[in-house]
Order: structure tokens, then C-alpha cells, then sequence
């Protein structure tokens, strides 16, 4: 193995350290020769991205392209963002750099693919920024998916404080609020729900698992950052 992926996280901390768990474990390798090198940059000082698209909070851009350069310089041939709100800035950073960015929306994409979801609803849970830029509607859109998304009251009662909760390491309490927002959508007509926020799978995974389909943002862009390693 001898591509270097370039993993720019710390948005939050506990999901990219996720994102590494998870490369590793979804890595068919019987040996450490045979996972993938990474570099994770893990830089949680980067300015919030739902308080710079919907509240005029600072700029996010130039710290993620710090990050990018750092990646660059340590020789990493692609980079992989589990953050899927940074992906507002997404031509930007691509703009800035030589090296393929994997964009998590089409890595989702295709892992709804893999669940066999056929072309018909489904629903999108993330924050309220990732929404309100209509990262997940169209992408999926494009290739063929409806989108539902949680209604304004289920975001302010339910999705954004169970993100906050994450990112408090408070895992366990947020998995109730998230469980309700997704089997709300699924009751609207989705067949399956996307967590794209990567803060949401580990909420969710903190209790019993759902009984409907789950498009794991944080999944989705390990198994897309493997394909790119063995290309």
C-alpha cells in the first residue's frame, strides 16, 4: 500500500477519531502491512461551520485549507473531510489544492446503493446548516433520490441538541432524540434515512439499532476512501 490518504477532521474530534476507527475496521487486512497510511489532522479550532453559513460567524475556509496544505506537505494523495457541513466549502478547498478531495455526499450516494435502496424517498438528517445548503437534496436528487428532511421543530427539539450532545461527549443521551427524528421521517414516507452529520452515527449507535435502513455518512466515506487507496 502506498497511497497516503490525508484525513482532515476535528469537526468534532470524537468523529473523525470515529472515521479512523472505522477505515480500520472496514479494511479487508489480516495484517498492519496491509491497512491503509493516513494522516489524520485533527484540528478542532476550525470556526463552526453552521455559525458561518446561517449566523455570520467567522470564515471556516482558511483554517480547512491550513489543514489541506498541512496534508499536502506530508505527502497524502487524497484527503477525506468527515465533516459533512465543511462540505459547503467544498469547491474552495478543491479549488486551493492538487489533490482529489472524496466528497462525503456521493460516498453516501453510493453506500445508499450498496443498502439496495431503490430510487424513492429518503430521509436526511443533519445540521441545520448542511440542510439549509442543500448539500444531501442535491446530490441525491441527481441521482435519482427524493429528499425528506426533518421539519424546522423537529431540528430545534430533536437533531441540532442531540449534534451538541456529541460533541459534548454525551453520546448515550443523544441517541433518544435522533432514534425519534429518524423514525419521524421514515413515518413521512422515507425508506431509509441518511445520517449526514457525522456527529449522528455515534448517537445513534449508542443504543438499540433502528429497525429501517441507515446511510452512515462516516461509513460511506471510509468504504470510498478504501476504493480511492486500492484503485
Amino acid at each position: 500500500m502506498t497511497k497516503i490518504l490525508g484525513v482532515l477532521g476535528g469537526m468534532g474530534p470524537l468523529a473523525s477519531a470515529h472515521f479512523m476507527l472505522r477505515l480500520t475496521l472496514l479494511t479487508p487486512a489480516e495484517r498492519d502491512q496491509e491497512h491503509i497510511p493516513a494522516v489524520l489532522w485533527s484540528d478542532p479550532r476550525v470556526p463552526d461551520r453552521t455559525a458561518a453559513r446561517l449566523g455570520g460567524g467567522e470564515d471556516p475556509l482558511p483554517a480547512l485549507l491550513r489543514g489541506i496544505h498541512g496534508l499536502e506537505a506530508a505527502g497524502c494523495g487524497a484527503v477525506a473531510i468527515p465533516c459533512n457541513t465543511a462540505h459547503g466549502w467544498y469547491e474552495g478547498m478543491q479549488a486551493a489544492t492538487r489533490l482529489p478531495i472524496l466528497h462525503i455526499v456521493e460516498a453516501t450516494g453510493d453506500e445508499l446503493a450498496r443498502l439496495g435502496v431503490a430510487e424513492r424517498p429518503v430521509g436526511v438528517m443533519g445540521t441545520a446548516a448542511t440542510l439549509a445548503m442543500r448539500l444531501y437534496q442535491q446530490g441525491l436528487e441527481r441521482r435519482g433520490w427524493d429528499c425528506l428532511v426533518p421539519e424546522p421543530g423537529e431540528m430545534e427539539a430533536l437533531v441540532t441538541p442531540a449534534i451538541a450532545l456529541v460533541k459534548a461527549n454525551r453520546v448515550a443521551e443523544a441517541y433518544a432524540p435522533l432514534a425519534e427524528a429518524a423514525r419521524r421521517l421514515v413515518a413521512r414516507g422515507a425508506r431509509a434515512v441518511v445520517l449526514g452529520c457525522t456527529e449522528i452515527p455515534l448517537g445513534v449507535a449508542a443504543g438499540p439499532a433502528l429497525p429501517f435502513p441507515v446511510a452512515d455518512s462516516i461509513d460511506a466515506l471510509a468504504r470510498a476512501a478504501i476504493r480511492w487507496a486500492r484503485s
